[in-house]
């Protein structure tokens, strides 16, 4: 799975009151240049906090084998400009067909788990019971993070999922968008079907390099269904 995420407004002149003042004391410590404004900072760094950002897209893939034995997957990406709406969606999914699957996500332990969590909280939406972490233990959490298997127990380094895929010789799913137009994308080109099919593209990209790291054969182009 995976998610894109936008600023939870267009500008910072747009943020509740409350706010602001919130934001720019967040924006001292994000970059090295003091002389950029925390306006200018606003829709460049707040989708990644989810204090000030949203979702808008949560990309699934569902890996399976067809009757022949063959590994398949089906990618699929739920969007909605309604965050509400958009969480409520997928929660019901998961509580419905996968309250017991196993999520895999590119830094989904620092990401994408909490981040969903974060935002369910804010819109007051019951958490699904398999992102429940509380008062587990490490080896009853069904996530994995395809960072932290090619980190191989190096706690200080990161790397991408586009660069993952480069050194795995992964197909790449940049085409026409990267993350760090996401926000320009669904704001200036007002553009979710953009954006949701570059999320479906990654899922694909994902269920590849998970494949890969645990030592299996990817999935043929012709078993792929999107």
């Amino acid at each position: 799975m995976d998610i894109e995420t936008t600023a939870s407004v267009a500008t910072f002149e747009d943020l509740p009151e409350r706010m602001k003042p919130l934001w720019t004391k967040k924006a001292k410590y994000l970059d090295a240049n003091p002389d950029k404004l925390p306006a200018e900072l606003f829709p460049e760094r707040a989708a990644i906090y989810a204090e000030f950002g949203k979702i808008i897209v949560i990309g699934l893939g569902f890996l399976y084998q067809n009757e022949n034995g063959e590994a398949c997957l089906k990618a699929k990406s739920l969007q909605n400009d309604n965050e509400y709406e958009l969480l409520l969606e997928f929660a019901s999914l998961i509580n419905s067909k996968f309250e017991s699957a196993q999520l895999v996500a590119h830094n989904g332990l620092e990401f994408d788990f909490p981040y969903i969590c974060r935002r369910m909280t804010i819109n007051k939406i019951l958490i699904p019971k398999i992102f429940q972490i509380q008062g587990k233990k490490p080896w009853e959490i069904n996530h994995i993070d395809t960072l932290e298997l090619w980190k191989f127990g190096d706690r200080k380094s990161y790397t991408s999922l586009e660069l993952l895929a480069a050194c795995l010789d992964v197909p790449t799913s940049k085409h026409g968008i990267d993350g760090s137009q996401v926000n320009a994308t669904y704001y200036i080109e007002k553009n979710l079907q953009k954006i949701a099919d570059y999320c479906t593209r990654d899922v694909v990209v994902l269920a590849q390099i998970y494949l890969r790291l645990i030592g299996k054969e990817v999935i043929q182009v012709q078993n792929i269904y999107i």
